[in-house]
């Protein structure tokens, strides 16, 4: 196999992921600023399974949504909490299953996901609910790749 020698360049990241911070010493990059995965952050999986299916949930201010932003304000959590942010989710092909990635991980336990969650039953016309027992770390996600 052809090599060369490298007479520049560093380990610093080729993208611009967070911040525009100028130029970085090659040996200050690795000291500081740790490893950089471009597929993003470690995320937590979720599956919540609703009381009733999901069909008809997804429109502008449907329960769907609902849920979404009460994850992700963080309400009903006893204390504030912050919530996380949806990276990806999917209404899974089981009636009544959403599947979620939340960042950051360790933002939400089952317990205080379930409880923001709750926050948005019998929203958007629509008489659905999570219980409390239907929340799990179990999330699986349907491929879309043949």
């Amino acid at each position: 196999m052809a090599t060369f020698t490298r007479v520049n360049g560093t380990t610093q990241p080729v993208f611009a992921l967070d911040v525009a911070n100028g130029s970085i010493a090659g040996t200050a990059n690795v000291a500081a600023q740790g490893p950089v995965m471009l597929s993003g952050p470690k995320l937590d999986f979720f599956l919540l399974t609703a009381n009733a299916a999901l069909t008809n949930a997804g429109n502008v201010n449907g329960y769907l949504n609902n849920v979404f932003q009460a994850v992700q304000s963080g309400a009903g959590i006893t204390g504030g909490g912050a919530g996380g942010t949806i990276a990806f989710y999917q209404a899974g092909a089981t009636a009544g299953t959403i599947n979620i990635a939340i960042y950051p991980s360790g933002a939400y336990t089952t317990a205080t996901l379930v409880a923001a969650a709750q926050t948005a039953n019998a929203t958007g016309g629509l008489n659905i609910g999570i219980p409390t027992a239907n929340v799990s770390n179990a999330a699986t996600f349907t491929s879309l790749v043949a």
